[in-house]
């Protein structure tokens, strides 16, 4: 399985930008896995962003992100999408995607260490 994140740029703040994570591979199947979205600022340690279970219907945000961003998948398209709104210059990040088979239509994973497939990761930069 691939990932392949994109959309990341400069922004200013109050902007918005869409991140997409497109899913391929011999093996994949897009929709029996849970997905989420890592970021890495300069200094500091992989964080959590947002994940969402293998339907789509159950999200989970960290907490500086919520209200701001919006996780969602389209599994007929095998890609999952990011969109940033108010963005601020504490976004300021590599953004990465990953995923993981789940046996559940609800679960949904939080912690890095949960995920087997990781993309390359899109640096967003917020910044006036």
């Amino acid at each position: 399985v691939q990932l392949q994140a994109s959309g990341g740029g400069l922004a200013q703040p109050g902007d918005s930008l869409r991140l997409s994570c497109a899913a391929s591979g011999p093996t994949l199947r897009f929709n029996m896995n849970t997905m989420g979205w890592f970021r890495l600022a300069p200094g500091k340690e992989r964080e959590f962003v947002a994940a969402i279970s293998r339907s789509g219907g159950v999200t989970k945000y960290e907490d500086s992100v919520k209200g701001r961003f919006t996780i969602s998948r389209d599994n007929a398209k095998n890609t999952m999408y990011l969109q940033m709104n108010s963005v601020k210059p504490e976004d300021t990040a590599v953004y990465y995607c990953a995923a993981t088979f789940s046996s559940s239509l609800r679960y949904y994973a939080t912690a890095s260490g949960e995920y087997r497939y990781w993309g390359q990761g899109t640096q967003v930069t917020v910044s006036s």
